[in-house]
């Protein structure tokens, strides 16, 4: 099945953003039905305000693959490139030896700190 970029509006703040070939591709894998309600970076506050985290601690960046604007969790220090959701997602990340299992959403944020 071949996938297109779809225009979505967000639920949250009314911005439109971009449904990718891949995250469909992504989601048709893991059989998720339902697309996207919120664009990422509302996405990432409703998370940090699920786990009962500042929302003010956020910073916004631009994705070192595509350059979109995104939010993340915490101040990058430009060591390591920041990425958004797709773009990370769609990264061949390889398994190191040793360990179990590959990298979750949760190192999407993760400036190496």
């Amino acid at each position: 099945m071949k996938f297109e970029d779809k225009s979505l509006s967000c639920v949250d703040c009314s911005e439109i953003f971009i449904f990718a070939a891949g995250e469909q591709q992504f989601f048709a894998e893991k059989k998720l039905t339902n697309v996207p309600r919120r664009c990422p970076t509302c996405r990432v506050n409703r998370r940090l305000i699920r786990d009962g985290k500042d929302t003010g601690q956020c910073t916004d960046v631009k994705c070192e693959k595509c350059g979109t604007s995104t939010r993340v969790p915490f101040k990058p220090t430009g060591r390591k490139p920041v990425y958004c959701i797709p773009c990370f997602k769609s990264q061949s990340v390889p398994v190191a030896a040793g360990d179990s299992a590959p990298p979750t959403e949760a190192t999407i944020f993760h400036d190496g700190e």
